[in-house]
């Protein structure tokens, strides 16, 4: 743990930029990419990365600016999205309060349009009620409860979330939020089976980047259940400006600490719109000249009512009854010889992956041609120090398309795995088809081989 392991590396202006926990002491710092040499003395990772390599945290470069979302402390008390290292000035968010993050566990950040969209899943504060219920019921009976008295995970709702802030926001004004976003607001992702009762996949592992589908602006996630509930794991896909959309409707508030949350009432809302970003040329060009009772209301209302929806009302893919938990995406939207077919790989917690060729509607709706293709060992006990449950954690699957590859990182060793095993069909052309993988077809030599970019085949998907 005291050994400087590296959470955020990035390219930036022809070099890298890379943060490292530094035993404990974070420190980043831009090298060329060539040499791997240090440009410049080292600067401060508070803000910009965790202490401790256990802790989630994610990293992006926009407009010059780096926005950062992760904790400042040793302890992981101080849950933050920062921006540092530009031209615009440093800003936070706020600190230690449960309304902006509670716990909050980061795991992606996306730059789309005036805003950076960062998602994670934390305890929400909407359903805090199960919790004092809880403690009230007690309390009830005669039992004497301590003031630290732990609160049962089952009263405690983890969700998922998306938040957006103003990649230009300059900051409150010296009396409220300065030095703060005035544009953060967070809303919760729905990804579930719809039914007589929902079933909730509450907990996000992975997003893919957003992608182009039928003039559309996506983006992929995988989720699962917790694991006080059936096991399961889904991929939900969200339409960027149905998303969008959420953070111009109802906010929620909780009117006294007792009672549920409630949507706020339209004529409640300060005008200009909270969260909203400074129009330049408009009477309000900077969001330092925002009005106090406009920022205090964003201060105390960053939640949104409305839960963002996933496309078709449903998840484009589903496991469930499993010994094994989906956690990570990566999305190939040029597969096949003419770069139009759309494959998703899904790495699992055994160290293996899941293939799926994903045809949706032209309205990006859910079909049943959504095909499981095979799955992948991803795991290679030769290459790998040891066989047992820990060993095959995937920290992270990356496309590599230059060699047709995934490369999947595990805690002792990276290991390389073609997207396809065309070989498998090699000896016949009605297996080869049949197979509908994208990337095989029937070749002139009468083979299953991979299809490049202007192969020759006589038959194929």
């Amino acid at each position: 743990e005291c050994r400087n392991f590296m959470k955020v590396l990035l390219s930036r202006r022809g070099g890298l930029f890379v943060c490292g926990t530094n035993a404990f002491n974070p420190l980043c710092a831009n090298y060329t990419v060539n040499t791997l040499e240090m440009i410049r003395d080292p600067v401060s990772g508070m803000a910009r990365c965790p202490y401790d390599p256990k802790h989630a945290n994610v990293a992006l470069f926009a407009e010059g600016n780096l926005f950062t979302a992760t904790v400042t402390d040793f302890l992981a008390i101080d849950a933050v999205i920062y921006r540092s290292l530009g031209d615009s000035p440093a800003l936070r968010t706020v600190k230690h309060d449960s309304k902006w993050f509670r716990e909050p566990y980061f795991v992606s950040a996306v730059e789309w349009g005036p805003h950076i969209y960062f998602f994670f899943r934390e305890i929400a504060m909407e359903f805090n009620y199960l919790e004092k219920l809880f403690i009230k019921s007690l309390k009830t009976r005669s039992f004497y409860l301590p003031a630290n008295f732990p609160v049962p995970e089952q009263t405690q709702v983890v969700v998922s979330r998306v938040a957006r802030v103003c990649k230009r926001d300059r900051g409150g004004s010296q009396r409220v939020l300065e030095k703060q976003w005035t544009s953060f607001l967070k809303a919760r992702l729905n990804c579930s089976v719809p039914g007589d009762s929902h079933f909730y996949f509450n907990l996000l592992h992975s997003t893919s980047p957003i992608i182009r589908m039928h003039g559309r602006d996506i983006i992929l996630g995988v989720f699962s259940t917790p694991a006080n509930s059936i096991p399961g794991s889904a991929v939900c896909a969200f339409d960027m400006e149905q998303l969008a959309g959420v953070f111009d409707g109802r906010f929620k508030e909780q009117k006294s600490p007792e009672s549920i949350w409630t949507p706020v009432a339209d004529e409640a809302i300060p005008k200009p719109r909270p969260g909203g970003c400074a129009v330049q040329g408009s009477r309000f060009n900077s969001s330092n000249s925002f009005p106090d009772e406009m920022l205090n209301f964003v201060k105390t209302h960053p939640l949104m009512d409305e839960a963002v929806p996933s496309l078709g009302q449903r998840p484009w893919i589903v496991r469930t009854m499993v010994r094994y938990q989906l956690n990570k995406i990566v999305v190939d939207t040029e597969a096949g010889p003419h770069r139009n077919r759309t494959v998703v790989f899904l790495g699992s917690s055994r160290g293996t992956i899941l293939k799926f060729l994903i045809m949706p509607n032209q309205d990006n709706t859910v079909t049943n041609s959504n095909i499981f293709l095979e799955e992948l060992e991803g795991f290679n006990p030769d290459k790998c120090v040891e066989d047992s449950p820990q060993a095959r954690q995937l920290l992270s699957l990356t496309l590599d398309r230059v060699s047709h590859s995934l490369l999947l990182a595990f805690p002792s060793c990276v290991v390389s795995v073609p997207v396809a095993r065309c070989q498998l069909y090699s000896r016949c052309m009605k297996s080869c088809i049949a197979s509908r993988d994208p990337y095989c077809g029937w070749t002139r030599g009468s083979t299953c081989s991979f299809l490049r970019p202007g192969t020759r085949y006589t038959a194929s998907l």
